[in-house]
């Protein structure tokens, strides 16, 4: 199986990617407490125009030193966690244990817009730097907590990593395979802390949005209660019906079993298809296609599937009630499996989109880069990295906003890039 650059796909004229543009976050400065709990967070609102102001220890970041790395080698100018949620930042060295770090600090705080944190309760207040007493000197800041469980929770933010936090939370219950002989499965990607980072992301904006009715706020994230809310059918189908919901291979995870969605193309890739055929219409399309195909009178199926254009709509209530229209249903999902065996996981996927069918291909990370529709939208982005002496591919803006166009991203800061600079500007003001 070829990587998709090598695979021969339908090519389109590329649109613009993402200008040296302001960003619809311009003028708002936010500094962050550099942890790897408000990493993403803090990329988020820097990638919208955000002046984001990292504070780092001597020593550096904790999260400059995982890997991996960039060329496999070591480094805390060449974590690739740190490039991908750091980029677009401005670093600052302040050392918090001298009186002389938390005055920069203080200084920082009383700059600001947002302040972002994930902190043990009552370590700012020792600094005197919690909202309490910052709030004093700048009345319309807003602060933001992410932390395990919220500052009024048990547990504190030591020894909770995205991995506890995604079983705590209730996702990993709904992550795993048909087989429960088989434990839970963590969703990768750091998607429990990642979850928790949008929802801040939305509270700031809400708080800033508010801030000229109700000046400054504190804003308290629980990561797991962020991703218990998330579960899907999972904690509302027990609260509601007291039913619990069982883990399914690359399907929702439901209280009963249903079908399944993934099936092998003839190009050996994987594609999911969701919803089969359930209208007169799509069934019309399905068997039109595979009379175009030439693969209607192998498919054994086909005269269900003539059966399948006379009907309105199958739903859901009727494959238990009628079961002919279960049987009509059941030869639409094999006719989608056997049209995906004769052709690519992307034909066939396009094939559906014009059909009105849903359907998407399993692409691995770095081959959705090379899917035309993202080149289109210009969403992979060259980013200068001096350290590299070159530039490097990056996912860009998944956004995109005609009045303030999103800014093209910076590599992420060296330790202490920009401190000098940051100092001047305060001594200015």
């Amino acid at each position: 199986m070829d990587h998709l650059s090598q695979v021969e796909l339908p090519v389109v004229k590329p649109t613009a990617p993402p200008i040296d543009a302001p960003g619809p976050l311009n003028g708002i400065r936010v500094v962050e407490l550099a942890h790897e709990f408000t990493a993403f967070a803090g990329r988020l609102l820097a990638d919208g125009g955000a002046d984001v102001i990292l504070v780092e220890p001597p020593e550096g970041a904790a999260q400059r030193n995982h890997g991996p790395f960039a060329e496999d080698q070591p480094g805390p100018e060449r974590s690739l966690s740190w490039w991908a949620e750091n980029r677009s930042k401005r670093s600052v060295v302040a050392d918090l244990a001298t009186a002389e770090g938390r005055e920069l600090v203080a200084s920082l705080i009383a700059s600001a817009d947002v302040v972002l944190e994930s902190k043990e309760a009552g370590w700012l207040a020792d600094l005197g730097l919690d909202h309490d007493q910052t709030s004093a000197t700048n009345p319309d800041l807003i602060h933001v907590a992410i932390t395990p469980f919220g500052r009024d929770g048990v547990g504190g933010t030591h020894n909770h990593t995205d991995l506890t936090i995604l079983a705590r939370g209730g996702p990993m219950w709904s992550n795993g395979y048909d087989d429960h002989e088989l434990a839970p499965m963590r969703g990768r990607g750091n998607q429990a802390i990642r979850t928790a980072c949008h929802f801040a992301v939305m509270s700031t904006l809400t708080a800033l949005l508010a801030r000229s009715r109700h000046g400054g706020q504190f804003v308290d994230v629980s990561m797991v209660a962020a991703n218990n809310v998330t579960t899907e059918f999972a904690s509302y189908g027990w609260l509601s019906a007291q039913e619990t919901v069982q883990r399914q291979t690359g399907r929702h995870a439901t209280p009963r079993p249903s079908e399944p969605t993934q099936v092998l193309c003839g190009d050996g890739r994987y594609l999911n298809t969701g919803v089969p055929p359930r209208t007169g219409k799509e069934f019309t399309a399905l068997l039109q296609w595979l009379k175009d195909l030439g693969l209607d009178e192998e498919f054994e199926l086909t005269a269900l599937l003539e059966m399948g254009t006379e009907y309105e709509t199958i739903s859901l209530a009727m494959l238990a009630e009628d079961p002919l229209a279960g049987e009509v249903f059941g030869a639409g999902r094999d006719a989608l499996a056997y049209i995906a065996a004769n052709v690519s996981a992307h034909e066939v996927f396009v094939g559906l989109q014009q059909r009105g069918i849903a359907a998407g291909v399993i692409w691995s990370p770095d081959e959705m880069m090379t899917d035309p529709h993202f080149q289109e939208r210009g969403f992979p982005v060259e980013v200068y990295h001096e350290e590299l002496g070159r530039s490097v591919l990056y996912p860009g803006a998944p956004i995109r906003f005609t009045g303030s166009p999103m800014r093209a991203p910076v590599a992420a800061p060296r330790l202490g890039q920009h401190t000098d600079q940051i100092r001047d500007e305060l001594a200015s003001r």
